[in-house]
């Protein structure tokens, strides 16, 4: 007797990715069903902070991903109302010196030819923006389109406005394939679930979940720390950070980097990162970039200094060699899609991932072309980044 299929979709991950991809792939007309080893938001998204940038983005794919999925986050902010706490409170990113000033309005001309909202902001006028800021900073550069949702309760509501089947505390050990090499469905320890395409959205372990189907994807785990103060009055009222963010981003070295970021919350706690750094899946307690934290955060915001830390989490972002997420189908493997690798943006850059996979299952032309996001551009021996992974970085 053959097995009916279970559905025409079977998303792995129930993070913000794999929410979103359920979502449009549902409203796409689709029969989804989200699968995860353990909770809605149990991984990445659980500890990240809930970001939707355009401002740490250079010109290019990733920054036209994001203003698209800023797009539609608004919308859902509209549908969903206060639910996932969406507040388009804006970035501000500050120099403390001129040469790095001129760097970063030299970037915000790039982005704002590409479609970007930005402001110069004098020296003077900081204040306005944010009266406890410490002096002497050379001035800045506002980001009004730069939001923040609360992400366990956005991807939770994601998921349910879905409609999707939901299996959750249910490991995926194997990606089914027939005779001709395409996609089955899934086999889980708890039986297997059939349908004709696999969405890879497994976040910092898509590199496993790629290997079930026999084929690689070079995602890594980026360790990260927040620093949570207790709750106070609104006194940081917007997302602020240090111009060398950026630059901390885009980089390739698994060395430990930081760089202070701050930014309050409707509910009062102030939340400091950012940290960065390749060791794997160590979930080890880290006092000293803790301690950078903190000191890079008085630096921006003196105030901090008399405020009381109550909590440190870790997360790991899932890093991609090039920093470009893999989105779309995969060549390799009939019916296999990835919708992965988006470091520390995935919260932000997820409404349009899964909107573009959605519009691709469908059999539309994607809003934006998936080229640049390919799963296998890393097979070409030419390609620059050409992954060398070691074997510690690929175990979990």
């Amino acid at each position: 007797m053959t097995k009916r299929p279970s559905g025409d979709v079977v998303v792995v991950g129930a993070g913000m990715v794999g929410a979103a991809c359920a979502l449009y792939a549902a409203r796409a007309g689709l029969e989804v069903v989200l699968v995860d080893r353990g909770p809605v938001a149990g991984g990445t998204t659980g500890a990240g902070e809930g970001n939707l940038l355009v401002s740490d983005k250079e010109p290019g794919p990733e920054l036209q991903l994001a203003l698209l999925s800023a797009r539609l986050w608004a919308e859902l902010a509209q549908e969903l109302g206060t639910a996932v706490e969406y507040e388009p409170k804006g970035g501000l990113v500050v120099a403390s010196a001129p040469d790095a000033l001129t760097a970063l309005t030299d970037l915000a001309t790039g982005q704002r030819a590409a479609g970007v909202e930005t402001v110069h902001v004098g020296a003077d006028q900081l204040h306005d923006l944010e009266p406890y800021l410490a002096p002497g900073l050379a001035g800045g550069v506002l980001y009004p389109q730069d939001a923040q949702v609360m992400p366990t309760l956005a991807a939770a509501h994601l998921v349910r406005a879905s409609g999707a089947r939901l299996e959750t505390g249910r490991a995926v050990t194997r990606i089914l394939r027939g005779a001709d090499g395409a996609v089955r469905g899934v086999r889980t320890d708890r039986g297997d679930i059939l349908a004709p395409v696999v969405v890879n959205a497994a976040g910092t372990w898509g590199a496993q979940v790629a290997e079930l189907a026999g084929v690689g994807l070079p995602v890594l785990p980026r360790r990260g720390f927040v620093l949570v103060t207790e709750p106070l009055p609104r006194r940081v009222r917007h997302k602020v950070y240090a111009a060398d963010y950026v630059a901390d981003v885009a980089s390739d070295s698994a060395a430990l980097q930081t760089s202070p970021v701050v930014e309050g919350t409707a509910a009062g706690p102030v939340l400091i990162g950012a940290s960065r750094e390749r060791v794997g899946f160590d979930r080890s307690f880290s006092l000293p970039v803790v301690r950078a934290l903190a000191a890079g955060a008085t630096r921006l915001f003196p105030f901090l200094e008399q405020v009381r830390a109550m909590r440190t989490y870790l997360g790991f972002r899932p890093y991609m060699p090039d920093h470009l997420p893999a989105i779309g189908p995969d060549p390799r493997v009939p019916g296999l899609f990835h919708a992965c690798g988006h470091e520390g943006a995935g919260i932000g850059l997820a409404t349009g991932t899964g909107h573009l996979i959605a519009q691709t299952l469908a059999g539309q032309g994607p809003e934006l072309s998936l080229t640049p996001f390919r799963p296998d551009r890393f097979d070409h021996p030419d390609h620059p980044d050409h992954p060398d992974r070691s074997a510690e970085e690929a175990v979990p």
